[in-house]
């Protein structure tokens, strides 16, 4: 993975600003579908992914620890799992079993990557990922949709 260390404070604040931009963007699609997880929360995912990835990269003498990113990234992924799967409800109230939440649980986790990959200074990277998932987020319920009624099961 090319890196670049942050070594001035306007680096490291593009970093930092550039993460939460791009967890903001996902946060505020969120917002806008009145999920219970929005903007703030997505927003600061990001920022907090990031700025433990810049921490460690400002704090590691040189990039032959690739050891050390690497556990950070484990453990921010995994640690937002956490975070993300409180978002997750499970209703059994009705005949079927419903589950609720899944899509906020990824955007959390994705908006933490995203976070990671600013932190590191992969611009490309972060760029076509918020990219490629404001697409998904906004594109894909309608396509979903029409999926559903092109291939509805009938009833026997």
């Amino acid at each position: 993975m090319m890196t670049t260390l942050p070594d001035d404070l306007s680096d490291l604040a593009l970093r930092l600003v550039a993460a939460t931009m791009c967890g903001g963007a996902i946060g505020f699609d969120r917002e806008l579908r009145h999920k219970p997880a929005g903007l703030r929360t997505h927003a600061l995912v990001s920022l907090g992914a990031s700025l433990v990835t810049v921490l460690v990269l400002r704090t590691t003498p040189g990039y032959e620890h690739v050891d050390a990113l690497s556990r950070v990234i484990q453990g921010v992924l995994a640690g937002v799992g956490f975070l993300g799967a409180g978002s997750i409800l499970r209703n059994t109230v009705s005949t079927q079993e419903q589950v609720h939440g899944l899509t906020t649980a990824a955007t959390i986790w994705i908006v933490a990557a995203l976070g990671i990959a600013c932190g590191v200074g992969q611009w490309s990277v972060a760029l076509i990922a918020v990219s490629v998932a404001l697409f998904v987020l906004v594109a894909g319920g309608p396509f979903e949709g029409l999926l559903h009624r092109i291939f509805k099961k009938k009833e026997p």
